[in-house]
């Protein structure tokens, strides 16, 4: 079968039940950009030197959220340079221990995506922004989930893709399969060996699976299910139907609990959907925010 074409966009209004299934992507010709330097800087939050990316010049302030590892640099390259920078203005953090956040070195206390959603959001204060949106990746989503639940006076909207609520055992031995970064693929591993050294990057790695591992530990596997009726802000959740990392059930609980929000399934998706298919993902989110 053919591959579909890059974007598989929607072309219908995205419907709650059933999700929405991506159709193949018209380009419509290159966005306006405006404002397209990216800044970079530091600035302290709850003890710590936070690094974060700053681009755009719009009224809709939006907070891009990395995973693992992640920074807005590995993570957001597309986003960075390539969503409107009128409508927007963009900011990608690198959460504590992670890219150039450094010190502290990352560690994963029980309660790390709580510690990672406040100091996001005591970012954005910090910088000014009085209301905002987030766009969360994996870690960065389940972070934007506790974020948009905790503090909703501050939330414009919400997207998340590649997150999960709970860890199951099959989610175990997925993160199990990933321990061992020397078994990584050179593509995925050559970007953080270079920001980080192969000893941080391994041990680091390691860490974060015995750490979000822990929450299988417990009888229902939560990290922040109960928090997810709290979510009253317009959420976006969007998953690769191919996303090895994330079962599709995640996404379905994610937007079973969430009153009102979207389900977009992407068919040739995978984890890293945003990169892969940055034009037309770029394009569904804006259409979402703005």
């Amino acid at each position: 079968m053919a591959r579909r074409i890059a974007g598989l966009a929607l072309r219908a209004a995205l419907l709650l039940q059933p999700p929405a299934r991506a159709a193949p992507f018209t380009p419509r010709g290159p966005a306006v950009s405006y404002g397209t330097s990216v800044t970079s800087a530091k600035i302290q939050v709850n003890g710590v030197h936070l690094h974060y990316q700053q681009t755009g010049e719009g009224s809709h302030a939006v907070l891009l959220l990395p995973g693992m590892l992640g920074s807005g640099q590995t993570d957001f390259g597309p986003q960075l340079k390539s969503m409107n920078k009128q409508l927007f203005t963009i900011v990608a953090w690198d959460p504590r221990g992670y890219g150039q956040s450094i010190p502290p070195s990352r560690d994963f206390p029980p309660d790390f995506f709580e510690r990672d959603a406040k100091d996001a959001v005591d970012l954005m204060q910090a910088l000014k922004f009085k209301k905002f949106s987030l766009l969360g990746w994996s870690d960065g989503g389940i972070t934007a989930l506790i974020a948009a639940a905790k503090y909703p006076t501050l939330i414009h909207k919400l997207v998340v893709w590649g997150a999960n609520a709970s860890v199951t055992q099959e989610d175990v031995r997925i993160y199990n399969g990933i321990r061992d970064v020397s078994k990584w693929s050179e593509k995925v591993k050559k970007p953080l060996e270079e920001m980080y050294g192969h000893d941080y990057f391994a041990k680091t790695c390691e860490a974060w699976v015995n750490g979000i591992c822990h929450f299988a530990e417990k009888s229902d596997g939560n990290i922040c299910q109960q928090l997810l009726p709290d979510i009253k802000c317009p959420t976006f959740i969007i998953h690769g139907e191919k996303d090895p990392l994330v079962p599709q059930a995640h996404a379905e609980y994610i937007h079973k609990h969430i009153k009102g929000s979207r389900l977009l399934l992407m068919p040739e998706g995978k984890h890293n959907l945003h990169l892969r298919f940055a034009e037309d993902f770029n394009r569904q989110v804006e259409d979402f925010l703005h």
